[in-house]
């Protein structure tokens, strides 16, 4: 990107779909960080203060509420691959809490974006804010965990998290025993004595 596009994109607003799904948000303090045109329809993949949006090209104004947030602290990765015209893949794997300390992984999310403006780096940003600790742990037998303390929007304590390698071993109760223990062993750890 040239020091003209940078330019360019800070002084540019995002398009009016873009700013009003965001200005019907459940929280009055959400802001457009940046955004990258996608392939399909024509419409934009949305980095803002809560997390990352994707909006229609063509949507309705009077849906605009109704855009969904990924937010931060539940994007377990988010991989970016340019193209070298500008655009490239975004491919974001969400995170969701099976139960208590526990998440696991939803399918990959694929993105293709004629233009990225200035997203990759946003996302790449926004997401390693939220991650405090990361550390995979083997568990007995196979498979592993990966052990995450994040920060999370509005309270002070990170949350500690086990993500299993394999879905399968969520309902080990061995694997998950020696998951619990490695997980209690990690917040102990992380607490000031």
């Amino acid at each position: 990107m040239t020091l003209l596009d940078r330019v360019r994109q800070r002084f540019t607003r995002p398009p009016e779909l873009v700013r009003a799904v965001v200005q019907t948000s459940s929280d009055p303090d959400e802001r457009v960080l940046a955004w990258g045109t996608l392939v399909r329809d024509g419409g934009w993949l949305v980095a803002t203060s809560r997390g990352l949006r994707r909006v229609p090209g063509d949507l309705a104004l009077t849906q605009a509420g109704e855009v969904g947030v990924l937010p931060w602290h539940e994007v377990g990765t988010a991989r970016w691959t340019a193209t070298g015209d500008g655009g490239g893949r975004f491919e974001v794997t969400p995170l969701t809490e099976v139960e208590p300390g526990v998440q696991a992984r939803l399918p990959v999310e694929r993105h293709a974006l004629a233009d990225a403006g200035g997203l990759p780096p946003v996302v790449r940003r926004r997401v390693d804010q939220t991650v405090v600790a990361s550390r995979r742990v083997p568990l007995p037998g196979r498979g592993g965990v990966v052990l995450v303390a994040r920060r999370l929007p509005g309270q002070a304590e990170r949350e500690w998290t086990v993500v299993f390698d394999d879905d399968a071993d969520r309902s080990d109760p061995a694997a998950r025993e020696a998951a619990r223990q490695q997980l209690a062993e990690a917040i102990a750890a992380d607490q000031p004595s």
